[in-house]
């Protein structure tokens, strides 16, 4: 079983906990941990959470990186240990073809995800319209026919 993610990235530290047990009930239903594999863009927040609780899981991981320069442009100082393990930990790595990171280059990662799962899992409050974000991407995958499970536990909360 194939599962991406997509969700928000400014997640309260509050809510990552609670958003990692909803990911792992939802992961724990996906059959044996050996079939798993997880498709994470590993922004921070509900990406790499998502990534940390498929590797907990026993799955493996496949990173996708929306552009050459994403780790040095958009990655925070307080992320950037938890991306490099995860990528070290992943067992593929696609960049997507752009040079600088924006709208573009994360439309073209969030379509890789979406081509390459059999369901997503979405950490997503409903409320999202902008170009490239949790909800279009939501909006993406059901116009696809893709299996949609959106995870927002009682509690959760953005920045």
């Amino acid at each position: 079983m194939r599962i991406g993610v997509t969700g928000h990235m400014n997640i309260t530290a509050n809510t990552v906990p609670l958003v990692y047990d909803e990911i792992a009930r939802h992961l724990a239903k996906a059959g044996e941990p050996e079939s798993l594999v997880g498709v994470s863009c590993i922004a921070r927040g509900a990406d790499s959470v998502f990534a940390q609780a498929v590797l907990d899981a026993g799955g493996r991981l496949e990173v996708v990186l929306p552009s050459r320069n994403y780790r040095e442009r958009k990655v925070k100082p307080g992320h950037v240990a938890l991306f490099d393990n995860l990528l070290r930990r992943a067992e593929t790595v696609r960049v997507m073809d752009f040079d600088d990171a924006g709208a573009d280059a994360y439309e073209a990662a969030n379509a890789a995800v979406l081509d390459t799962t059999d369901r997503l899992i979405a950490v997503w409050d409903g409320r999202d319209g902008e170009r490239s974000g949790t909800g279009s991407v939501v909006a993406l995958a059901r116009q696809k026919g893709l299996p949609v499970d959106v995870v927002w536990p009682e509690g959760s909360a953005r920045e």
